[in-house]
This record gives C-alpha cells, structure tokens and sequence, in this order.
C-alpha cells in the first residue's frame, strides 16, 4: 500500500514552469427580483418588508429621529435607550425576555445624536409575538424609577471608563473641530449629565420624542410583503402620535484647513482623524468616489495600508472611509502610530493624498478595486441581517431596495476617468483638516510640516 506525502499550499499552487495560473473571477450577480412592499402605514411610519427565505427567521430595524438641542438631551436619550425594553405597562423586564427567547428573539435599543434604534430578530413563526413587544414598549415604555436607577448608575461607570480611551478623545476632538458646538458633536454625555437624569424626565422624552411619523421600519425575512405589512399595520396601528420626529439639523460643510494637535501628556501612540468634505449616495458621482476611496484607503491593499502599515510599519491599522450625516457626507482617515513616528506618519498621509490627485488609480487598481466593491455588497446583503442593516441606512436617505438592486450594475459602469475626477475633486490634501492626538513633545516635529496648530 503506497502512502502519499502530504503536499503544503506552496507546493500545490507551483509546477515546475512555475506558479499556477489563478483562475478567473467568476460573474458577481447583484440580487435580482426581491419581492419587497415599500409603503406608509396609517401612524405615518415608512414601512420596507422584503422576502429573503435562506433561514426561517425575521430581521428588524426600526430608526426614529431622535435630535434635540437641549444639552440634557444627549443624557436623557441615553438612559432611554437603556431602559427601553427594561419594563411595560403588560411585562417586566424578566416576562420580555421571556417572551422573545419563547420565539428565538431579541429586540435592543441604542442611541445616537441623529437616531433612536431599535434592533432585533425572531422565527419568522414568532414575528406576531416579536411585534407585539415592540408595539408594547414603543406604546407604553414604564421607566421604572428602580430600573432607571439601576441603568444610570451602570452608564456613569461605562461613561467615565470610554472618556478616558484614546479613540473617544480623538472622536470627540474631531466632531469638536469640524462641527463646533452642533448637536451632532454630543455623540456621548457626560457621566455627571447621566446622573442627574430622572425616570420622569425620560417618560417625558419618550412622550415627546418616540413617534412614528418620519420614522422607517426595515422587516427583512422569511414573510410575504404584503402579508408582512398587513401585520405590521395590526400590530402598530396604536403607535400614534400628532407630531414627527425630530431630525438632527444639517451639518456645516467642512472646509479644507490647519490641524489640530490635541496634547494628551504620556501618550504612547497618536491618533489621526482627518475629515474631509463628500457627497451622498445620491449623487450620481458617488460611485466614482467609493472607488476611489477604496484605492486610497478603503481595504487591504490599498495605497495608504500598503504604505504606512506594509512598506513604513508605523501603524497595524490605517483607513480611509465614508462617514454619511444628516443632508451630506464626509470622508475619514483614521489610523493610530507609535509616538515617535506621528510626523513621519503625517508626511505619508499628506504623500497618499497628493499622490491619489496626481497618480490616480490604474486600470488593474480600478478592477480590483471595483470587483472588491461589488463583492462587498453582496456579501454584505446575503445574509437577512445584513440586507437589513443595509437597507436602513439607505432608508435614512430616502433611498430603498431599487437603489441596492441596481448599484452593483452603475459600479460596473464607473470608468477610469470618473474615479480620477473623484480622487481630484475630494481627495486634494487642501480639501482636509482633523485632529492628532498625541504627547505634546511630538508637537514640534509635525508643526515642521505645517499647517497643525495647538
């Protein structure tokens, strides 16, 4: 009996003419024909149920505009949407928990400046029993002044404990920098705000705020749309309310300028969070952009992580992204290097950015980067989760399924030229401005390069 040898990746993928030949690139199909209802419901609330039957389960997103510009604000919304699902006026906490796990659900609340967001899931055989939680917290959310207690105290600890990481100063120098003192900069209250909060303040606030006209439900599932809605509108038609929820004011543009270096005494590693000015998927650009932000800085293999991370070892982590706020975008480069490097490294952001206007992508970086995009996407959309997640930012920008069908195709559309327009148009190094946190014995080095003031 012979007994072959194990033979090792390397080995395999060579012959002796040498490597083997990758294979092409199979076709990436966009998802096609998904049956889907966009609709209103009598309350005023949008509604978007879309069929996906891989698994028998259902995915929810409720978004509810949730800005104020009351400083307490930022607080009371915290602690509502940690108490949101604490107790009701038919279940305590223990008979809602109870209740989803009877049908392989959860439902969790979280908050933003701009949004009030509701998450969860179920057997689809449970979505009657998924919605009726939903509708009795969202009708008559109790605040208990015990469980408000319980949850602030928990929040003025997690609070205190996030203000002191570097990535929240440096956010929070960012939005402070670009935004000034626009609601949107209170991505996070103060611990000593959160103590102040009372349950009746925050009945108040859900009173007051938790509406359903202007606000978008995304049911992703193992449903009929049609059927799915009919639900919906049985299950939520008491959800009322004479008013709209509140949207966040629309942001300033950020203009192109100087640095911020924000001193943080002792610090081992800078921060870097550059912004700059874009455009929103509704512009018929943004395609363009994407791509170009990919071959900058978007994955892997792009020009900035082969740079200060593969080539210059300054940082394991680097990139570049699209951040979407209320009427526009913005583009983001954040990455984190050792001390000692932080003007080195700011030299090969600024080389990356000039380098991107003057050299744009080649052909072989555009189809890369384009085959990564439209595979993202669908990945990203496979699964019910997903397509959710999905179609609820798309919701917030009055954009639906017709939009995340036909992408894939206007990716495939976009040429060379276009993504060297874009690189020009938002990635020029005089369009950005951001902050570094770091010790402030590295302020001299990167005052040097200029345009970073203290």
């Amino acid at each position: 009996m012979s007994i072959t040898s194990h033979r090792s990746a390397e080995e395999i993928g060579r012959t002796e003419r040498g490597p083997r030949p990758l294979p092409p690139l199979g076709e990436q199909r966009a998802a096609t024909g998904l049956s889907h209802v966009d609709t209103m419901l009598s309350n005023g609330l949008r509604v978007i149920a879309v069929k996906q039957s891989a698994v028998p389960m259902v995915e929810l997103r409720l978004r509810i505009p949730f800005a104020d510009t009351d400083l307490m604000h930022a607080a009371k919304a915290e602690v509502l949407a940690s108490t949101f699902f604490s107790g009701t006026a038919k279940r305590d906490r223990v008979a809602i928990d109870t209740d989803l796990a009877l049908v392989g659900g959860e439902l969790d609340a979280s908050v933003d400046p701009e949004r009030l967001s509701i998450g969860g899931n179920a057997l689809a055989s449970g979505l009657a029993t998924l919605l009726d939680v939903l509708s009795d917290a969202l009708t008559s959310a109790s605040y208990a002044d015990e469980e408000v207690g319980r949850e602030k105290e928990r929040l003025v600890e997690r609070i205190a404990m996030a203000r002191s990481q570097p990535s929240v100063i440096a956010r929070q120098a960012l939005q402070k920098h670009r935004y000034g003192d626009h609601p949107a900069t209170r991505e996070m209250p103060e611990a000593e705000d959160v103590a102040k909060v009372s349950a009746a303040e925050v009945r108040a606030l859900h009173t007051g705020f938790v509406l359903p006209r202007g606000s978008v439900l995304v049911l992703v599932g193992d449903v009929e749309p049609e059927a799915a809605v009919a639900t919906l509108e049985s299950a939520l038609g008491g959800w009322q309310a004479d008013g709209t929820a509140t949207e966040l004011p629309e942001l300033p543009v950020v203009p192109g300028g100087d640095l911020l270096f924000v001193p943080r005494a002792g610090a081992v590693q800078s921060q870097f969070r550059f912004s700059a000015q874009a455009i929103t998927r509704t512009d018929p650009r943004y395609p363009a952009l994407q791509l170009a932000n990919l071959a900058f800085g978007g994955f892997f293999s792009s020009r900035l992580v082969e740079n200060v991370r593969e080539d210059k070892g300054y940082t394991y982590h680097a990139r570049s992204y699209l951040e979407f706020t209320p009427g526009g975008a913005t583009l983001l480069i954040d990455t984190d290097t050792a001390s000692e490097v932080t003007a080195n490294a700011l030299l090969e952001i600024r080389y990356e950015l000039a380098k991107i206007v003057l050299s744009p992508p080649s052909e072989t970086e555009v189809d890369t980067v384009r085959q990564y995009a439209i595979g993202q996407l669908l990945t990203a959309t496979a699964s019910q989760s997903g397509l959710a997640s999905q179609l609820i930012g798309l919701a917030s920008q009055g954009l639906g399924v017709e939009w995340l069908v036909s992408y894939p195709g206007r990716l495939q559309e976009v040429t060379a030229e276009e993504i060297a327009a874009a690189a020009r148009d938002f990635f020029a190094p005089v369009n950005w401005t951001g902050v570094i946190v770091g010790d402030s014995a590295q302020f001299e080095n990167v005052r040097l390069l200029g345009d970073v003031t203290q």
